[in-house]
């Protein structure tokens, strides 16, 4: 069964059942031991972009925001059994031409990193009739939406489960912030801490 590490900040680690490990958004946390075979980044922002933070297998694959947008298209990415479909994602302080979210599919399993990201059209016109199994949304409320616009996001979307990462900015030190979480209220809500891993 496919797992879910969650690192804290934006940054967590999926696992396949084979053994795959994909890191999307490294930055925060422990446990990038584990050596890559997929390396996710949503855009440039430093909180995001740590990509020699992961160990690496031989052939990791790297897809950013570069190659997800190249020739003005939204990507798609196969590596073996690992689908990769970047959509769109931006809000007044991540331009949208240069931000992505990425819906991963593993073991049958989908999961939609969001990256940072507000309400967008493409959560209803693209995400929601790929009915998801896992929507990962921010909340800080001051660098992407609050608890509020990404409990609505995460209706609109109709994930199966939904987790609220980027709890809080950057830039207070803290990998989680339980209260602000605890404020992310939708249908299948899942909150996950820092170290923990759950079955996807």
């Amino acid at each position: 069964m496919a797992t879910l590490f969650y690192q804290g900040h934006g940054s967590f680690r999926l696992e396949t059942a084979q053994g795959k490990v994909i890191y999307v958004d490294p930055f925060a946390g422990e446990g990038y031991d584990k050596p890559a075979d997929l390396i996710l980044v949503t855009h440039d922002h430093y909180d995001h972009n740590c990509i020699d933070k992961p160990a690496r297998a031989p052939g990791c694959a790297l897809i950013t925001w570069k190659e997800a947008l190249e020739g003005g298209h939204y990507g798609q990415f196969t590596l073996g059994d690992i689908q990769v479909q970047a959509v769109p994602a931006g809000n007044k302080n991540h331009d949208p031409s240069c931000c992505v979210g990425f819906v991963i599919t593993l073991d049958g399993v989908t999961v939609y990193a969001s990256g940072d990201t507000s309400l967008i059209p493409a959560m209803e016109e693209i995400l929601a009739p790929m009915k998801l199994d896992y929507a990962i949304l921010p909340i800080d409320g001051v660098y992407n939406m609050d608890a509020s616009e990404a409990s609505h996001c995460a209706a609109v979307i109709g994930a199966r489960h939904s987790i609220p990462v980027h709890t809080c900015p950057s830039d207070n030190g803290l990998l989680y912030d339980p209260e602000n979480a605890a404020r992310f209220q939708c249908d299948g809500r899942i909150l996950v801490s820092p170290g923990e891993t759950i079955s996807l």
